[in-house]
């Protein structure tokens, strides 16, 4: 059986850390009992903390390790892998209080670079950035922590509409209970698709997502210190449904239009057409998920003419059509 060590420490988000333990504890053994067959259990897991004390999640439950991460070699070498939890608790203040697990995680290293050995959940990847290990690398995280992620680590090739990335030895889930996904993916990976599929199904896990865009919300944008910028996007909560041009909004606030968008792009992210495109997105998910209105009046609603070019667009920044956008989160 191959071994998969999951990573404590206070401030952890406790379902995180358990719910990828039964994962894999029970790869090749629920499917098997729920067809009366003998289990072939695939993998040991064990909870690793600081010199093996009992970690304090963030819903304040306390978990008993199974050892400590310190006491393997660098890297932990003899685990073939070794998954980080989301960080529950304020990421600043929980990436300050472990700096001995970032520094034995920047020693982490790879002897199968075509098998993944380290991954991460959701603000789980910040760990992995701070030790460098995700510079020049495509990851993801949590969508809503996004912009905080960029702003502090700019190296790192951040995806945040996906929901898994894997970059050689690497693998990173987006936000909440991707670690689903990353579970089901990793399970393949090891164990083979098989057994990835039957845990699927026992489990009752829908293996297909691939994006959490559907997911995501405007508000993430906002975190910047730019005062000229958040001005404008304030003016733009309320004008988005008009024809505006990139010269009217550098009039707004008296910039030239290169230092516009050089200083929107900074503080966002995105281009300011960008944005006044998912903007005007934002709003359709709005009317979508609490009323009946025709796909047809909402696309007019939030300045668009043609429904065929928004509905394009719709699917492009959440991945879905808006009809079925409608029937998965409509109320």
């Amino acid at each position: 059986m191959q071994t998969v060590s999951v990573i404590g420490f206070d401030g952890a988000l406790a379902s995180a850390i358990t719910g990828i333990i039964d994962l894999f504890r029970l790869a090749g053994v629920t499917w098997a009992r729920i067809n009366n067959e003998t289990p072939a259990p695939q993998f040991e897991t064990r909870l690793l903390t600081k010199d093996g004390a009992p970690c304090r999640c963030i819903n304040g439950l306390t978990l008993q390790p199974d050892g400590a991460w310190n006491t393997l070699l660098p890297g932990g070498n003899s685990s073939d892998l070794v998954v980080i939890p989301t960080i529950g608790g304020p990421i600043n203040r929980v990436l300050a209080e472990n700096p001995e697990l970032i520094a034995w995680l920047r020693d982490f290293q790879s002897a199968d670079a075509g098998q993944v050995r380290l991954a991460s959940n959701c603000t789980g990847a910040f760990m992995l950035a701070e030790a460098g290990l995700l510079d020049g690398r495509q990851a993801t995280t949590h969508w809503g922590f996004s912009h905080q992620f960029r702003h502090r680590y700019p190296a790192v090739n951040l995806q945040p509409d996906r929901l898994v990335t894997v970059d050689g030895h690497i693998a990173c889930a987006g936000g909440g209970m991707a670690w689903w996904d990353l579970g089901i993916y990793l399970v393949e990976r090891h164990a083979g698709a098989q057994v990835a599929r039957e845990l699927a199904k026992a489990f009752v896990i829908d293996a297909g997502r691939t994006s959490q865009a559907p997911y995501s919300a405007l508000q993430a944008r906002r975190y910047h210190s730019d005062a000229a910028i958040l001005r404008l996007q304030n003016w733009l909560d309320d004008h988005y449904r008009q024809p505006i041009t990139l010269q009217a909004l550098s009039s707004l606030c008296g910039l030239t239009e290169r230092s516009l968008i050089r200083r929107f792009k900074a503080a966002t992210g995105d281009t300011p057409t960008g944005y006044l495109q998912v903007l005007r997105i934002e709003a359709a998910r709005q009317h979508l998920e609490n009323s009946r209105v025709a796909v047809e009046e909402i696309t007019r609603l939030v300045g668009y003419e043609d429904v065929s070019s928004f509905s394009r667009l719709f699917r492009k920044h959440t991945g879905l059509a808006p009809g079925v956008y409608r029937s998965r989160f409509g109320r």
